[in-house]
């Protein structure tokens, strides 16, 4: 008999067998990426639904609002000198938004820019049907969808953009903003303009909301861009973006971060450009979007912006939003526009 091959034959299964329970044992502890359990993983197209729901529900607050006594408070000053407001509608579109979102994902890293006031009806939201889609955007429901590891997701809200406009009537320029980012990068945004309910949103490499107009390429443009740029400092960034882009440049001072992206989005501006520090929350729900029709946001210094729980909540780099023609725009502005 050949107790030699048996030997070495046993040898061999019995390393088999250990190293297939070790692949068990690992993938069941959720390492190397392998998930736990069903509840590790969440997908990105209930991600959307959650998100647009958030944004039109936080909206639905902040129209309300409007008819109260909003209760202005001063959280401080902003770097142009200008009163940085937060109103009663700020923290009710928070709870609305925050907690809607976290009680359907409740393992969801969530950044907002308010936080709760002491109010034991803050938290009483219900669930999100995510099986539900509004028809004006059933779109979403033909997507291909992608499962991500909630690990990996840090959602970013902003319950009222421009407030300090909100406070002056100016209504056209709020909305209610929520990102998707994974592992850093913002892949899915949702604006919500609650005085036209007008709802735009983003997935990048998927599909942007049918409201979006598809904007042709004009080579021209570039001998006289449309710049919009924030109503709180126009008049120094409007002088450099005209030493930047040439005297034919067009400066139009608009509020919110929001609403700039989409003016960019839709066409309307060629190039939105901030000097100085910013939020992630104003941020990343643009970004998204701006990346969902090909365009790009990044710093003054043409670095990408990390959405990541954990990053910086401020940029001090000054921001560039484009649909075409990023670079040629970022190769004209000077090294140290920026300021923080």
């Amino acid at each position: 008999m050949n107790f030699g091959g048996t030997l070495r034959l046993n040898k061999f299964a019995c390393f088999t067998l250990i190293f297939i329970l070790f692949l068990i044992v690992y993938w069941r502890s959720g390492s190397a990426g392998y998930p736990a359990d069903k509840t590790d993983l969440v997908n990105i197209k209930s991600l959307l639904k959650a998100a647009i729901y958030a944004a039109e529900q936080g909206g639905k607050k902040v129209a309300e609002g409007k008819n109260h006594d909003l209760n202005i408070k001063i959280k401080g000053k902003t770097l142009e000198g200008a009163n940085d407001p937060v109103t009663d509608a700020d923290y009710a579109s928070h709870c609305t938004m925050y907690f809607s979102l976290k009680n359907t994902f409740p393992k969801l890293n969530i950044i907002s820019e308010e936080h709760s006031k002491d109010d034991p009806n803050c938290q009483n939201q219900g669930k999100i049907d995510i099986d539900s889609t509004p028809k004006e955007h059933r779109i979403i429901d033909h997507l291909n969808d992608e499962h991500v590891f909630i690990k990996d997701v840090t959602i970013w809200i902003d319950p009222l953009d421009a407030t300090q406009e909100y406070t002056e009537g100016l209504y056209k320029y709020v909305t209610t903003m929520v990102c998707v980012a994974i592992n850093g990068v913002p892949i899915v945004g949702v604006i919500h303009y609650p005085f036209t309910t007008r709802t735009y949103w983003g997935w990048e490499t998927k599909k942007t909301s049918t409201n979006i107009p598809n904007i042709q390429h004009m080579e021209e443009n570039k001998e006289h861009p449309r710049v919009v740029v924030s109503r709180s400092h126009p008049g120094k960034v409007s002088d450099i973006a005209k030493a930047a882009f040439g005297i034919k440049t067009t400066v139009t001072p608009a509020a919110g971060a929001g609403d700039k992206v989409m003016g960019v989005v839709n066409g309307e501006f060629d190039v939105y450009l901030h000097a100085t520090a910013i939020k992630k929350w104003d941020l990343c729900a643009g970004n998204a979007i701006i990346k969902a029709v090909n365009g790009k946001m990044t710093t003054l210094k043409g670095k990408d912006i990390d959405y990541s729980a954990n990053s910086a909540v401020k940029i001090t780099d000054g921001i560039l939003v484009t649909r075409y023609d990023h670079e040629y725009y970022l190769s004209k502005l000077p090294n140290d526009v920026a300021t923080s």
